[in-house]
């Protein structure tokens, strides 16, 4: 591991970003250029202490989890990426479509959207990025552990995933999660992803199995789902999916239609944020 490149690494990588860069207020005038360390260390979900004593030459070898999340809260490029691993002793992570890295491209337009919930989510289902407003709406899927990240796995077999939507939405929920994974998995029949989240949901949902025999095939599409978020009440918001520049990484966005009560119900979610009204779970 070498101490004093990465350090001088993530300086430069701090200092030549704008809190705008990465979905933050400008705040007050800064007397030196770029983000603060504590604001890094907020984005990367670690401790200012850790993450300063790292651009001090003095800090512990970062797991690769924690290289990821620096990563993307540097907004770096996949060879600026694989640099950071490098300069840590580590292998990085393989550049292909299946890969967690996003595009700095893409976290800049998920920032941008302030006004509206959005993520990144893989093909399978897994998180991979949220802007703000889809944290109070939802829940911050990053702090959970990568394989407690996917929405097909959890809402399956974790019953409080589904607390925020309504009952008599859950089945048509459900069947559009099983025909999306198996459209991708026969998509990627040789690859072992897939086949594994569906042989686990088979084997540990009833309801899953069930609707796995009937065979229905749709990849995602845009939609309206209803939300029922614990503090401003139920949301019905228009919910349109973009692809990235590969069809594994897709950008969600739900949306409230101007005059409705949803849209004055989500600009109060926006205005009040995660200040004291975060759900305990995620969902999407």
């Amino acid at each position: 591991m070498n101490r004093a490149e990465l350090a001088d690494f993530l300086r430069r990588g701090r200092a030549r970003l704008e809190p705008s860069d990465v979905g933050l207020a400008p705040g007050a005038r800064r007397r030196t250029p770029g983000l603060r360390r504590e604001e890094v260390a907020a984005l990367a979900g670690m401790s200012v202490d850790y993450y300063t004593r790292l651009e001090q030459s003095r800090g512990p070898r970062p797991s690769r989890q924690m290289l990821t999340a620096l990563a993307r809260a540097l907004r770096l490029t996949e060879d600026e990426r694989d640099h950071l691993f490098h300069l840590v002793g580590e292998e990085p992570p393989r550049r292909d479509a299946a890969s967690a890295h996003v595009r700095p491209g893409l976290l800049l337009v998920l920032d941008r959207l302030y006004d509206s919930p959005a993520q990144v989510v893989t093909d399978l289902g897994a998180v991979l990025a949220q802007n703000a407003l889809a944290k109070a709406l939802v829940g911050d899927v990053l702090t959970r552990p990568p394989r407690e990240r996917n929405l097909t796995r959890r809402f399956f077999l974790d019953p409080a995933a589904r607390a925020l939507f309504p009952p008599e939405d859950y089945p048509a929920h459900a069947r559009d999660h099983v025909a999306n994974l198996r459209a991708v998995a026969a998509a990627r029949p040789d690859d072992p992803e897939p086949a594994a989240l569906v042989a686990e949901l088979r084997a540990e949902s009833e309801e899953f199995a069930r609707l796995w025999e009937e065979h229905e095939v749709s990849l995602r599409r845009p939609g309206t789902k209803r939300f029922l978020h614990p503090v401003v009440g139920l949301l019905e918001l228009d919910c349109e999916v973009l692809l990235s520049h590969h069809s594994r990484h897709h950008l969600i966005i739900h949306t409230a239609r101007p005059g409705t009560e949803s849209h004055e119900r989500l600009e109060l979610l926006r205005v009040v944020g995660t200040q004291d009204m975060t759900p305990t779970e995620a969902v999407g």
